[in-house]
């Protein structure tokens, strides 16, 4: 199908960009060389500006209900009880900011409720198809899938690469992977149940002569079992027995018996950025165009918000403006150059063994990234996140900004309702007021302070969430 996209990889990235452009009813097809569905909690924290992205594809109420905040961690040394610790301090929700703490829940029940959404769109995962090569020119991608040993060629209008840290996409079109792999660092992670421990907390069990060095539990939503995160020593293998012993060991105890391991894995720290995020049309978007530590949180969330980016300016192009395209790279990739630097300053202090090397503040939340004119001083500005704040419909009904927002739609908002309105947009008046078409209420101001607005303000809000202009 010549309009289609392809996307190689069903990872959250993937599934992501699938909904954006499927909700716009755009063909797409995506295809994952797996057998199998991952199972595994891998990149469990949601950050709040993800959380604001679930919102817009309708999916935050699945989310919010299958996970859980992020818990209070029970620290102990020389298996002694030293008191409880959170990564988070929660705040409260403001208008302008509905979810303002991170929220947990394992990767592969995120991924589950992005199918089950992407499905209401007609769409599924190909599971067990392999992109194994492909060519293109100035119309179209050719592409060579194969799957139970079967070749199928298909054509595409663009390929996207969300196939992981060893894309075979971004290996095809031999873009560099810039960065480093440290080998004398491996770290263990891993799914599995500990019943004797309390489910509702996290635990840090460490010597008492070296408080950093230690592991790692943390509740999973949903069952019984934890994410367990240790260094891995010398050869040791990452099996159910190395766990126990080091549980064994520095805990203390002997009544923490682990069991159903599910998922293992060995981490070493891979921090690597592509040298660029496409080439004609190609594009990398997730762990394919940039690797993080899992320090922070912020690997998943990062390729989540490419596609988000990436998907309503592929649609653009297939309905025949591309001038969007470009944008895509200069926009997602400086923004992961700067969050792999957070997550790379959180694992030095980790490995480092300062005190704070557990604690999470705003830099992690990625609800301050930002496309500006970093020049621009203004509170702001183009290219900032587009804030919420609770209205009124013509009805006098309570309605949010994001309510507006919602769905694969840009929103024009007329401060005060002066001038001539589009059909098409929104007037936002103060109590009391009205305007010619729709408007909304606000009630208490919050959506004039946000937008710095004042009668006349004229601001259209992208597809994203993002301020597309401002007037």
């Amino acid at each position: 199908m010549q309009n289609q996209v392809l996307i190689a990889g069903a990872g959250p990235t993937g599934l992501t960009l699938a909904l954006e452009l499927a909700r716009r009813n755009t063909p797409v097809r995506i295809i994952d060389q797996a057998t199998e569905f991952f199972a595994g909690s891998r990149g469990d924290g949601i950050q709040p500006r993800t959380l604001e992205v679930f919102d817009d594809l309708s999916v935050i109420d699945a989310v919010l209900a299958a996970g859980i905040p992020v818990p209070i961690m029970r620290a102990y040394l020389g298996g002694e009880f030293v008191g409880e610790r959170r990564m988070w301090e929660p705040i409260e929700p403001t208008p302008a900011l509905p979810y303002p703490n991170p929220w947990v829940l394992g990767q592969s029940r995120t991924e589950g409720i992005l199918r089950d959404r992407l499905a209401e769109f007609g769409v599924r995962v190909e599971l067990g198809t392999a992109l194994a090569e492909f060519t293109q020119d100035a119309t179209g991608v050719t592409a060579t899938l194969t799957c139970d040993g079967v070749a199928e060629t298909v054509r595409a209008a663009y390929l996207v690469g969300a196939d992981g840290g060893r894309s075979t996409v971004r290996k095809a079109l031999g873009i560099a992977f810039e960065g480093t792999t440290d080998e004398s660092l491996r770290m263990l992670l891993g799914d599995v149940r500990a019943d004797a421990l309390d489910h509702e907390f996290g635990y840090w069990f460490a010597g008492a002569d070296r408080p950093m060095e230690g592991i790692a539990m943390s509740p999973l939503p949903g069952g019984r079992q934890f994410q367990f995160a240790a260094p891995l020593t010398g050869d040791a293998e990452p099996t159910l027995a190395v766990l126990q012993e080091y549980v064994d060991r520095y805990s203390g105890r002997t009544d923490i018996t682990l069991t159903d391991l599910t998922w293992v894995t060995v981490w070493r720290p891979n921090v690597r950025l592509a040298e660029r995020f496409r080439d004609g049309r190609v594009f990398l978007a997730g762990d394919a165009a940039h690797v993080h530590p899992p320090t922070g949180g912020q690997g998943m969330n990062t390729g989540i918000q490419d596609g988000y980016n990436l998907g309503w300016k592929l649609a653009a192009a297939l309905d025949g403006d591309e001038s969007l395209l470009d944008s895509y790279e200069s926009e997602r990739r400086t923004v992961a150059a700067r969050v792999l630097g957070v997550s790379s300053e959180l694992l030095d202090k980790l490995v480092d063994g300062h005190e704070d090397a557990m604690r999470r503040g705003p830099e992690t939340q990625q609800l301050d990234i930002s496309y500006r004119d970093m020049s621009d001083r203004r509170p702001l500005v183009l290219g900032d996140r587009a804030p919420d704040a609770p209205l009124k419909d013509m009805a006098g009904n309570p309605i949010r900004l994001f309510d507006l927002f919602r769905g694969p739609h840009a929103t024009q908002l007329y401060f005060g309702g002066t001038g001539e309105i589009p059909t098409d947009a929104y007037a936002v008046v103060r109590p009391g007021s009205t305007a010619s078409g729709r408007y909304v209420v606000d009630v208490d101001g919050h959506a004039f302070a946000a937008y710095h607005a004042v009668d006349g303000t004229r601001v259209t809000i992208r597809p994203d969430g993002y301020i597309g202009e401002i007037s």
